[in-house]
């Protein structure tokens, strides 16, 4: 017998004897209306109860649950018990939906839900900006009537979704690459996946023209030696015009090892997982070394100097630095017309220790710019051959200063010339009271006296 039964028994059990003792004492007629006056209230009592318990269901809110005595007391604090324990199933329901929507929503890749009707039940932001969409705005419309692609409604319409499909100039990016991939669920309903592909499309185009660009440095080279070694073989020559071809030959070789030697240092670079050190390089031999290659290359054709700070110091791979900020000088060199003028210079910069190269040569356009470091990327591919390069040297600076966790920076207006700033970062920048250690710049004079990091002086 559970605790209603037990209760009800014993509250007419009390009410019996109750009035069996009135009966006892005054009679019949008091005992009976004893009785009933007693049943009347209970059932008062009840109906009361009951329109208390009506009121709550009626409109439940969570903490007003009513109190009473006896019997309903039991029935409230049980009901209490009970919404209580709903309460915290919702909660934990709650927590649950909200962390499977942050998960979702902390996605690289677009979610966007579909009911039955295609129509729109849910999206995450990035599938918005994929889109174009406006989640508030357009939930519980047709897919079809915001998304008016004619492919993707083929697309949705066919219902074949093995492969994806992909969408360019989408949203309000244009030169992107979107991979739109169905995925039925459920009572006829769909998840629809996005992907940005846009830089593993450029990737791919990267690597065809890489392909493409190494057969074609190559296959030139080898074109002229072979040329050449069929006419000395097959044809009489005079000895000047032998020694001419060999001299031709040979320097088409040195540009064929020249491009297998940059293409070995990239494989190289790209292939060492371990950064590089935290050894102190020897900035100012560095510098001078860099100005004695670029005396050397310019062959007087040039004004070549260097401005240095000499409490700017630094720490990684000495050999690494050599190789990245040599192709900068070179690259000043080879692009600047004769009587032009080279300028590097140390600083400090906001803290950060800072290398540039300034040149007087022919500039370049802005839409070059961020290609720069591709591999053989060329702003004028005739000019580029003529100066002796092979195209690979932006592209190993990137990889030296990925490694140092340093920032390529390029200016340029064509016509006036370019400035190649590489800034450090903070913990590869040293600062020290001054570069005595190293040995001066060549054609600096005199060692100069420390100075504060916002005035460097002069040092060629």
């Amino acid at each position: 017998m559970n605790v209603i039964w037990a209760r009800s028994a014993a509250i007419l059990i009390s009410l019996l004897v109750l009035s069996a003792g009135v009966y006892l004492v005054a009679g019949p007629v008091p005992a009976l209306a004893l009785a009933c006056v007693s049943l009347l209230g209970l059932l008062f009592y009840y109906l009361y109860q009951i329109n208390r318990l009506w009121k709550v269901l009626d409109a439940p809110v969570y903490g007003e649950i009513p109190s009473a005595l006896g019997l309903w007391g039991e029935v409230y604090y049980r009901l209490h018990r009970l919404v209580k324990r709903w309460r915290t199933q919702v909660l934990q329901v709650e927590q649950q939906h909200t962390r499977f929507i942050q998960a979702i929503q902390a996605s690289p890749n677009g979610v966007l839900m579909l009911d039955d009707a295609d129509q729109i039940e849910w999206c995450n932001d990035v599938a918005e900006e994929h889109f174009g969409l406006n989640a508030r705005r357009d939930v519980r419309q047709r897919i079809t009537h915001l998304i008016r692609r004619p492919e993707f409604v083929h697309y949705l319409t066919r219902q074949q979704f093995d492969d994806p499909l992909v969408m360019r100039d989408m949203g309000e990016h244009k030169h992107s690459a979107i991979a739109v991939q169905i995925l039925p669920y459920g009572d006829n309903r769909k998840l629809v996946i996005t992907q940005d592909i846009t830089k593993l499309e450029n990737t791919e185009a990267m690597r065809r023209d890489f392909v493409a660009n190494v057969s074609h440095e190559l296959k030139t080279p080898l074109t002229v030696l072979t040329g050449f070694l069929e006419t000395v073989r097959d044809l009489p020559v005079s000895e000047e015009d032998r020694r001419r071809y060999i001299d031709m030959m040979l320097a088409q070789s040195v540009r064929m090892q020249s491009i297998v030697e940059d293409l070995l240092a990239l494989a190289k670079l790209e292939s060492d997982a371990q950064p590089p050190g935290h050894d102190v390089v020897p900035i100012r031999a560095m510098v001078a070394h860099l100005m004695h290659d670029a005396e050397a290359l310019s062959q007087g054709r040039h004004h070549v100097a260097a401005e240095i700070d000499p409490t700017v110091g630094m720490r990684g791979a000495e050999t690494e630095l050599m190789s990245a900020l040599g192709n900068l000088v070179s690259n000043a060199v080879r692009y600047t017309p004769e009587g032009g003028r080279i300028t590097m210079r140390l600083a400090w910069e906001d803290g950060h220790a800072v290398f540039s190269v300034a040149d007087t040569g022919l500039g370049i356009a802005a839409e070059h710019i961020p290609r720069l470091t591709e591999r053989f990327y060329r702003v004028d591919r005739s000019r580029s051959r003529d100066t002796g390069g092979t195209g690979l040297g932006l592209a190993i600076v990137k990889h030296v200063l990925s490694r140092h966790h340093a920032e390529l920076r390029v200016t340029s207006e064509e016509g006036r010339g370019s400035v190649f700033r590489v800034v450090f970062p903070l913990e590869r920048s040293l600062r020290s009271a001054a570069a005595s250690a190293d040995s001066p710049v060549a054609g600096a004079g005199p060692a100069v006296t420390p100075q504060a990091p916002d005035s460097p002086r002069r040092a060629a």
